[in-house]
């Protein structure tokens, strides 16, 4: 559930900047940068989330609860 989570944030964020930049091409300002700032957000949001732990694990597969504990 983690993985398809991360996938839809990662393609959110690449529709974001491609409607910041269809916008600032049409000659908008302001919106095209709260999209940029959002989509940098996210993309940052999932590199710390699929970064390695000091154990190897990431974050996103430490969160995902094991077989055994239910």
């Amino acid at each position: 559930m983690t993985d398809a989570a991360l996938s839809l944030a990662m393609l959110t964020a690449l529709a974001l900047l491609a409607g910041a930049v269809f916008l600032l091409r049409k000659g908008e300002r302001q919106r095209p940068a709260l999209m940029a700032i959002l989509a940098a957000v996210m993309i940052t949001n999932v590199v710390i989330w699929s970064l390695p732990t000091t154990g190897g694990e990431t974050l996103a597969t430490s969160a995902t609860p094991s077989e055994g504990s239910q």
